[in-house]
This record gives structure tokens, C-alpha cells and sequence, in this order.
């Protein structure tokens, strides 16, 4: 997979000659936003610290910041606590705003997401980018049409003019919305009409792996569950969590649930994140027997009952596979309550900590180890840990991920990332189910690869002639 990073508002990046503590950034000059403002220096600066905030989900890669600055106005220089190789990584996913239309709308913080805050920025987008907004109604249909100023138009194939996009919760109406015309391209296709599709006259599919991977988290760190029958917490005992590991089929999840269409996986990162081994990513085999053992060892053979929160609308096929580790757990005497909701309830209360065992899936944007360890493991405190809702702390993870994002001597840090994944692994923090496969199914004539993320990137979208 190429993961080689190409410019983009940032036309050069290199370490400061005079110090390894300094990043210089070089921004493109001519670029405008969609409202008119030019793009400058102060712009960057301004969204780098906004995306330092308390509130903002990005300040997990940007910990080691120290201070960002305009050096002139296309220059900008961040400084780091200790030298810092991956600070470019850290920065793939992070978008840039115009100060002056975030002072007119009173949104330089970000949003207070856990709270349910609404802000101008929440519904209002100003970008740089190759698409602008013409209109937006949530849950019902957004329309962008192609920004005519947009500083790559000559760089790329920018061949879209308009751009609906529909929602459509049911799977069966959007493969029949596919099939009938009325949509051109499919995102996430239903993994039970793959083949039906790859099939249909004028159609086709675009497959390959995912950056993400699929896995279920437990509240290890409280001294009672919310949901459970029980006056302590079962998952706390390392025993338990085992006999889960083993009784979730992930193999039969692959072939049952999920068609094929995705890849078993014994760890959160796939394989071309830097850090991943194929040693740990190894799914055990279910054992039932041992399973049932180990509950009975833990103090729990006659089980107990414990509520599982899943999305259904975000990863593919969720809440089915949910409805399959119900099963699965109560073959050693876990009865497991399903509570299936729409993303933006699953991912509110996850955030506020309200849950004792839950869904979630990870990509890894920077293609490294650091980014899982600083989100999903790391103790939760401070710019840390802020998707870590096991309660999971130990503290020889702590230093190796916070000694990782400073170490430039590149075998010492992949041997950190060694480790620390060797640690974890045996602890047992999380319980992985698979690394998700992408299948994109499009009219035949258009011209899309998929990208992992699953962020369709339709600068890129071409027709066949």
C-alpha cells in the first residue's frame, strides 16, 4: 500500500537545520478559502492550537506541541517538548480554518462534543478544498459543487461538477437505489449483495482493505459494572477476559456475518501500520471448554449479565455482528442485553463514559503503533488516553508510548512499540474481532479506487471514456 505523503496546503516540511526541536512547514500561496479569504501563515497557526484545545478529539496528536508560530506568511514553525519524527503523521487529518470567519462566528474552541454543544462550525464548513457546500440538510441530503478556485484543479482529475450526497439508512433501498440509477456510487456495500452487484449489467465493484479495525471494549478499571447482576466487576479479573477472547468466534464471524469480507484480527492496527506484527495478530481458535473453565476459576461459573452497547449504522454490519457475540458469550454463561443505536447516541455516551462493555472500530491515520497507544491505551489523563474508556492504566505502557514520540533512533522506537504491544496483548485490554474490508460498487463507467480510510477523496473520481 503506498502511504507515501504528498503535499497538500503544506507544499514542504523539513526538521529546522539549527533545531531538531523545530518543524518548518512552507504553506501554499494563492489559496483561498470558499468564502474569499486568502489563506495565510496566521490561518495554520490559529487551527493548530484550536485543534490543541480540552475539547477537541485531535489534541491526542498533538501532545507534543510546545508552540506553533507564523515565521512569515507562508512559514510556519512548530516547536516540540523533545524532537519529534512523526509530527508530519500527525498532522494528515487536520484541517485548516480561517481565523477570520472562526472570530466572525464565535468558534475559535472547538465544539464540546460529550456535552451535545451546537456550534456554527457544526453546521457551516469554510474550506479549502476541492468541493464547497451548496447546501445541507442532516440525515437527508448534502450537495457540493466543485470549487472552480480550488488551488489543485490543475493537479488533479476534478471531474465531478456536482456532488449529491444521500443517506440511506435501509441496505436493501440503497442497493436498489444502485440498481435503479437513481445513485451513481455505493459507499459500504451491504457484504450480502456483493456478489449480486459485481453481476448487475452497468455495474461494479472496487474492493480492499480497510484502515480500520473492528474490536469490543470492556470497563476493566471500575470496582462495580453499571449494567451488570453482579456487586463487583468481572471484567477487572484478566480470567474473564480471556474466556471472552475465546468464546468470540471471529473466524465465524468472517464467514457467517461478514461473507468473507474481512480478516480476522488478534490486534488493533492492520498490516501496513508501522508496529504491527503478524505474531500477535493471530486469532486464537474458540475454545469453549476453556473458556467455561476460566469463568468457573475467576469466581463466575455460574455467569452473569452485562448490557453490550453497539452502533448500527457506522462499521459494516455491526450490529449483526453484535447480535453473533451475544451468542457466542452465552455459551459460557455470559447473558449479554444488546443495546443497537444509531452512531451519534453510541458515540455521545461513549464519550461520556456510560458504558460497561461496547463497539468500536480504529484506523490508524497516522500509519504507526503511536497513534493506538496515545488514544486507546494510554492512561486516560490530560491530552492522553481520550478514547480509552476500559480504564486501563499500567504505567510501563504510559512511558513507552509517551518515550515512542520522541525517540528518532528508529530501531530503539520500534522496539518500544514491541513492547508495549507485547504488554497489552497479554493483558488482554481489548477483545479485536477483525480488520475491515471495503467494498465500493459504482456504475461501470466511473473510475474510483477505494481508499482505506473510507474517505472518498472524488478529486480523484474519473469516467471512462
Amino acid at each position: 500500500m503506498d502511504v507515501e505523503y504528498q503535499p497538500g496546503l503544506a507544499t514542504e516540511w523539513h526538521v529546522h537545520e539549527d533545531d531538531p526541536h523545530v518543524w518548518v512547514f512552507k504553506i501554499r500561496e494563492g489559496v483561498t478559502f470558499h468564502e474569499g479569504q486568502a489563506l495565510s501563515a496566521d490561518d495554520v497557526v490559529f487551527s493548530l492550537n484550536r485543534a490543541r484545545h480540552e475539547n477537541a478529539d485531535m489534541r491526542g496528536l498533538l501532545t507534543s506541541i510546545k508552540e506553533v508560530r507564523p515565521e512569515d506568511d507562508y512559514t510556519v514553525h512548530v516547536e516540540t517538548h523533545d524532537p519529534n519524527p512523526l509530527l508530519p503523521n500527525n498532522l494528515t487529518n487536520l484541517f485548516i480554518m480561517s481565523r477570520g470567519w472562526a472570530e466572525e462566528h464565535g468558534v475559535e474552541e472547538p465544539q464540546n462534543y460529550a456535552a451535545g454543544e451546537e456550534t456554527h462550525a457544526v453546521r457551516n464548513a469554510n474550506g479549502t478544498g476541492p468541493f464547497r457546500v451548496q447546501s445541507r440538510e442532516p440525515d437527508v441530503r448534502t450537495v457540493l459543487v466543485r470549487n472552480d478556485d480550488y488551488w489543485g484543479i490543475d493537479h488533479y482529475p476534478m471531474e465531478i461538477s456536482e456532488l449529491i450526497f444521500t443517506p440511506i439508512e435501509s441496505a436493501a433501498t440503497r442497493v436498489a437505489a444502485l440498481l435503479s440509477g437513481e445513485v451513481d456510487l455505493l459507499q459500504e456495500t451491504p457484504v450480502q449483495d456483493i456478489e449480486r452487484l459485481a453481476n448487475a449489467p452497468g455495474l461494479k465493484n472496487e474492493q480492499g482493505a480497510e484502515n480500520r479495525t473492528i474490536f469490543l471494549g470492556m470497563d476493566l478499571g471500575s470496582a462495580e459494572l453499571r449494567t451488570a447482576d453482579t456487586d463487583d466487576n468481572p471484567f477487572a479479573d484478566r480470567r474473564v477476559r480471556e474466556a471472552i477472547d475465546l468464546a468470540v468466534d471471529q473466524t465465524t464471524i468472517q464467514r457467517a456475518v461478514m461473507r468473507g469480507n474481512a480478516e480476522p484480527a488478534g490486534m488493533i492496527a492492520p498490516p501496513f501500520v508501522n508496529g504491527y506484527s503478524e505474531e500477535l495478530d493471530v486469532v486464537v481458535p474458540a475454545d469453549l471448554d476453556r473458556a467455561n473453565e476460566l469463568m468457573a476459576e475467576a469466581g463466575y461459573g455460574d455467569g452473569f449479565r452485562v448490557t453490550l452497547q453497539c452502533p448500527n449504522d457506522r462499521y459494516v454490519n455491526d450490529e449483526q455482528i453484535c447480535q453473533a457475540v451475544v451468542s457466542m458469550l452465552a455459551r459460557i454463561g455470559i447473558t449479554v442485553d444488546l443495546v443497537a443505536q444509531t452512531r451519534s447516541l453510541h458515540f455521545a455516551e461513549l464519550a461520556r463514559e456510560e458504558y460497561d462493555f461496547y463497539m468500536l472500530g480504529w484506523g490508524v491515520p497516522t500509519m504507526d503503533s503511536e497513534y493506538v497507544f496515545n488514544y486507546l491505551y494510554h492512561t486516560k489523563e490530560g491530552d492522553r488516553g481520550s478514547w480509552n474508556f476500559t480504564g486501563y492504566s499500567d504505567e510501563r505502557v504510559d512511558e513507552l508510548t509517551v518515550a515512542r514520540g520522541q525517540e528518532t533512533d528508529i530501531e530503539a522506537r520500534n522496539a518500544m512499540i514491541e513492547e508495549a504491544w507485547q504488554i497489552v496483548h497479554d493483558e488482554i485490554v481489548y477483545i479485536p474481532i477483525h480488520h475491515q474490508m471495503l467494498t465500493w460498487s459504482m456504475r461501470d463507467d466511473i473510475d474510483f479506487k477505494v481508499q482505506s480510510e473510507n474517505t472518498p477523496h472524488f478529486k480523484y473520481l474519473k469516467f471512462n471514456d
